[in-house]
Parts: C-alpha cells; sequence; structure tokens
C-alpha cells in the first residue's frame, strides 16, 4: 500500500553563515517549512500528478473528506514537520500517524486519536508535536519505487537532477550502500534539463515502456516547479509507479531559498507557526536576529560576528549560551526592550550578557535603549552583565551606572563572560 515517507533531505539545510561547531548546543534554523498536504497542492498545480485528497482539522471535516473521495482504500496522515510518522505514536495512546482503512466510517474514531494530541517520532523529540491537521488521501497501490530530487548542487554551481532506482529509502543509506544506484545530472540553468536528460535519467530508474515517457515529463513539470517556487531542492521519495502504469509523487520534501522568499507572499502564508519556537518567531517579527539553544546565559549582542565570538567564549570559560540574538547596528530602544522580554521568556536564562561594540549605534545609545528598557518595561530578575567598547563607551558605562539597576559593567569581555558563568552557576 502507499504508505508516505519522508525522507531525509539530500542536502543541509542553511544555518547561520560561519556559526563554530563548538558553540552549538541546539538550534533551529529559520526557514519555511511545508506540511505534506501543501507541498502535493503546490505539485498538483504544477501539472504533477499526486494522490487526491483533502485536508481536515476537525472530525466532521475528516468524515466527509473521506467519503467523498470515493476511493477504494483511504490513507489518513498526520501532519506535522517531522519524518518518522508511520512508527509515532500519540499521546492519545494511539500507535502510528498512518492509518489505512477500506471503511470510511472507521475515519472519525481514528481522526479522534490524532487531533488535538501530540504524536511523538523519532525527529520530534521527547515532547512530541500537537496535531492540528490530518490528510485524508486515496491509498493507492504502488508496483515500483524510485527515488528523484531536484537541487541546487554548489560543485556542480547550478541546480542537478539526482536519482536512484532505490526508492522509498533515505538516499543517505542508498550512497552508504549502493553508491552506484545513485545518478547524478547537472542541469543548464539556462536552459532547463533537456529531454533527453530526463529521459535518460527515467531509463535509469528502471521506467519501462510509456511510463518512461511519462516519467520524463513530470520532471520537466518538477523542474519548473523548482524554478517557480526558488526551491533549494524538490525531493519525492518515492517517485513511484502504480499497476496501471502511472508515475505518482507520492512524497515530497521542498526546500526554499530563504532570500527569495518576498517575492513569494503565497508560499509565506503557507507557514505554520505553531511547532516552531515561539521566541523565534517573535524576534524575527520584531526584526531581530534569534536562534534559541538549550544554555542558560542569555546573549545579548550587535553584529552577527561579534554574536559568534561571545558565545565562543561563554563556552570557553565553561559555560553555555542560551542563544544566537544580533540586534544589528541600528537598533532601537523598543527593540532592545523587545530582546531581552525575548531572553527572559526562555525559563532556562539565568543571567544576561550584554556585549555592545559601538559604532552605527553608539554604546551610550544602546545604554539608554537598555535603561529605558529596564525601567519601564516588566522587572527582569535576573543579573545582567554589560561589556561596552567603542563610539561613546565612557558615556555608555555612566549611563548605566546612573541608572541604579542591577548591572554590572565589565572592561573586557573574558571577565564579563567569567562572571556571567559565575552567576548562572549560583
Amino acid at each position: 500500500m502507499a504508505v508516505t515517507r519522508l525522507s531525509k533531505p539530500l542536502v543541509v539545510q542553511r544555518q547561520i553563515p560561519m556559526m563554530p561547531v563548538r558553540a552549538f548546543m541546539a538550534s533551529q534554523v529559520r526557514h519555511l517549512n511545508l506540511h505534506e498536504y501543501q507541498s502535493k497542492q503546490l505539485m498538483a498545480k504544477h501539472n504533477v500528478n499526486v494522490q487526491r485528497f483533502a485536508i481536515a482539522e476537525s472530525i466532521d471535516q475528516a468524515e466527509n473528506a473521506a467519503r467523498g473521495l470515493k476511493a477504494d482504500e483511504i490513507v489518513i496522515k498526520a501532519q506535522i514537520h517531522a519524518g518518522g510518522r508511520g512508527k509515532g505514536e500519540f499521546s492519545s495512546g494511539l500507535k502510528s500517524g498512518v492509518h489505512l482503512t477500506r471503511d470510511p466510517a472507521k475515519v472519525p474514531e481514528l481522526v479522534k486519536q490524532m487531533l488535538g494530541y501530540k504524536l511523538k517520532t523519532k525527529q520530534t523529540g521527547e515532547d512530541g508535536v500537537i496535531v492540528n491537521k490530518v490528510m485524508i488521501a486515496e491509498a493507492l497501490d504502488i508496483a515500483k519505487e524510485t527515488y528523484f530530487a531536484i537541487l541546487m548542487d554548489r560543485d556542480s554551481g547550478g541546480p542537478v537532477m539526482v536519482g536512484s532506482p532505490d526508492g522509498g529509502m533515505d538516499i543517505e543509506q542508498v550512497a552508504a550502500t549502493s553508491p552506484d544506484h545513485i545518478f547524478k545530472t547537472v542541469i543548464d540553468i539556462e536552459t532547463g534539463p533537456t529531454e533527453k536528460q530526463t529521459l535518460d535519467m527515467a531509463m535509469k530508474l528502471g521506467f519501462q515502456g510509456k511510463a518512461v515517457a511519462e516519467a520524463s515529463e513530470q520532471m520537466q513539470n518538477l523542474y519548473q516547479l523548482f524554478l517557480d517556487v526558488d526551491a533549494t531542492q524538490v525531493e519525492i521519495n518515492p517517485f513511484g509507479l502504480t499497476p496501471q502504469n502511472k508515475v505518482v509523487c507520492f512524497d515530497a520534501k521542498i526546500s526554499f531559498d530563504d532570500n527569495a522568499i518576498f517575492k513569494h507572499p503565497e508560499l509565506k502564508a503557507m507557514r505554520d507557526t505553531t511547532e516552531e519556537n515561539p521566541r523565534e518567531v517573535e524576534a524575527e517579527d520584531c526584526g531581530l536576529n534569534y536562534v534559541g539553544m538549550d544554555g542558560n546565559i542569555g546573549c545579548l549582542v550587535n553584529g552577527a560576528g561579534l554574536a559568534l565570538a561571545t558565545m565562543d567564549i561563554i563556552k570557553l570559560h565553561g559555560a553555555s549560551p542560551a542563544n544566537f540574538l544580533d540586534v544589528g547596528g541600528g537598533v532601537t530602544t523598543k527593540q532592545v526592550g523587545q530582546a531581552f522580554k525575548i531572553l527572559t521568556d526562555d525559563k532556562n536564562v539565568k543571567t544576561i550578557l550584554v556585549n555592545i561594540f559601538g559604532g552605527i549605534a553608539s554604546c551610550l545609545t544602546i545604554a539608554e535603549g537598555m535603561v529605558t528598557a529596564l525601567t519601564e518595561g516588566p522587572k527582569i530578575k535576573v543579573p545582567i552583565v554589560v561589556r561596552l567598547q567603542g563610539n561613546q563607551v565612557e558615556e555608555g558605562k555612566e549611563c548605566l551606572r546612573r541608572s541604579g539597576l542591577n548591572i554590572t559593567v565589565k572592561d573586557d569581555l573574558d571577565e564579563a563572560a567569567i562572571m556571567s558563568a559565575q552567576l548562572a552557576a549560583a
């Protein structure tokens, strides 16, 4: 039966540039993630063959969708941004986030145990993720499973097609056990894949007869999707064949170029933030660059490079940063207040280290913003260590001293990091 597998992406997702590995404990990357049903909506708009499906957010919607499909067999799939759903477990006690049934009357009872409950898989962590939507789809038998992807490749300087006749499994596993079963074709960015290239790829994947031409056409349509949405990767696994000899894209993972999202408001509107770190979402809305981690020293820094160095020095002195936070050179008093709120919303934060190099925004400007934020906003109970250097540094330090706030000012970054570590451990 058609049980969709969300395979691990072939390429590493974009991270904050030059982030030192030693400074990372746990991080989230801010990029657009789509649910399976959203990816299938995009594919259907680009004439890519997908199963008939409907999305449901209630038991009644699920029942109506199941009856409306009039399918011989129905697959019910929980929609979360994680793989391994088929082997997951719900907090309701229901096993698996993917269920098959031939009886539409059984759909409501299954959905009742999915919606509003947490689904835990190997990719969600121990807490699991709350399921708010389920996909009700036509279940199709698969006579043949292959793997197909289009992605941006640094070595080639552009897009490539990657395929394997060994579909339905992680491509990394295929690469490790049967590297000769992986085929790569470089695409000319000016012309796109030629018909000869896609026909050749279809035959290498093992398609035969009329299915070769259909697989080739589907590859061409997938490339047009890749271009139209500014994707960095479109991965189909399995890229399959039904017993009726129809080529179908049973599952998809689409990754996008974050820098091009502004061109696609329709994609941005599809973003589901319920599974994202709420502090990261809030920071993005405030124009702050924030990535949460699992340390206990909150960091507020102006400049990405300085923020990375600050995190490294915290690690050097035996402590762990709770976040990456770059407020930027043109930070406002309002943003400083928002930054402190985001930091203190993290219950793991035991102290805050502010490391500022005065340049475009002088030390005095930052200091005045801090004083305003800390006196007019909610009271911050954790100790704050501040290191200022650069433009108007003396004026900035004097401003902090006069404030009467519980702030320790240090001139040396090492000293500031050591004190932060000591306060966090107290």
